[in-house]
């Protein structure tokens, strides 16, 4: 037969445990008050983007390993990496012979730029452009993927929307800078037009990321004469995208 608990024994007990109870927390009170966020230091220290930018460039000079980019390729390439801490895209991104020179002669001319997705287009920094031409603005950067008649044909067809999006900008596509970060259709069919209509952009950023027509798109893009930026496989996206217009930017404003 189990002993007999006093109600005394029960409360002796419960009392020692409240008590260990209370000890554990204040113990961790007190850690938790000599514990110092890591914001404080920088706080105290303080450090501008600027410098943070200047910081991460002279990392990745440091921590690149050995290649082949001319000056302006790497400079495109460097932002790339500063955009996603990434290496390995030095592997992937190609660059057609005469890409970063045709591009600098279009953004000090303030050619019109077509995006394939609106993330694109407000992701652009007009100051980084304007440091290349003050000329330019929003009215410079074209999408029309969101259009009420793009969409219409879209529909109809049962295709994406970027491609009729593409053939509605093909005035701003000759000539103009094509950038492309999403919508490998898109692409294919900006393809067709430098093939069969002549259209020739003054540079071409090949980048729509996915697993559906995005590898044959990008390499299409790369065997036409056509200035270009591209990168191989399935990887891209708007950020990288993004990237490569405002290190062209920085090299048409001199500030490489």
């Amino acid at each position: 037969m189990p002993p007999h608990r006093t109600p005394s024994t029960t409360f002796s007990e419960n009392a020692r445990a409240d008590h260990f109870a209370k000890v554990k927390e204040k113990d961790m009170s007190n850690s938790q008050n000599h514990k110092q966020a890591m914001i404080n230091e920088i706080l105290k220290n303080p450090i501008s983007p600027e410098r943070i930018e200047t910081l991460s460039m002279e990392c990745i000079e440091r921590e690149a390993p050995a290649h082949s980019f001319r000056d302006g390729e790497w400079n495109v390439v460097k932002r790339m990496i500063h955009t996603t801490a990434d290496f390995s895209l030095m592997g992937d991104v190609v660059f057609s012979p005469d890409a970063v020179d045709s591009a600098v002669a279009a953004l000090r001319s303030a050619s019109p730029i077509y995006t394939d997705s609106n993330m694109i287009r407000a992701g652009l920094s007009i100051a980084r452009l304007k440091s290349a031409n003050a000329e330019y603005g929003p009215g410079k950067i074209h999408c029309h993927v969101a259009n009420e008649d793009v969409a219409v044909r879209a529909k109809e067809a049962g295709l994406p929307r970027s491609l009729f999006a593409v053939k509605k900008g093909e005035s701003i596509l000759n000539g103009g800078i094509a950038v492309f970060g999403n919508a490998p259709v898109a692409l294919l069919e900006l393809n067709r037009m430098i093939i069969e209509n002549r259209v020739a952009p003054a540079l071409v950023i090949g980048m729509p990321v996915g697993f559906v027509h995005v590898v044959e798109s990008k390499e299409e893009l790369m065997s036409l004469d056509v200035p270009f930026i591209a990168i191989q496989g399935r990887r891209g996206g708007s950020p990288l995208a993004v990237s490569v217009i405002h290190a062209l930017c920085s090299i048409a404003a001199n500030k490489q």
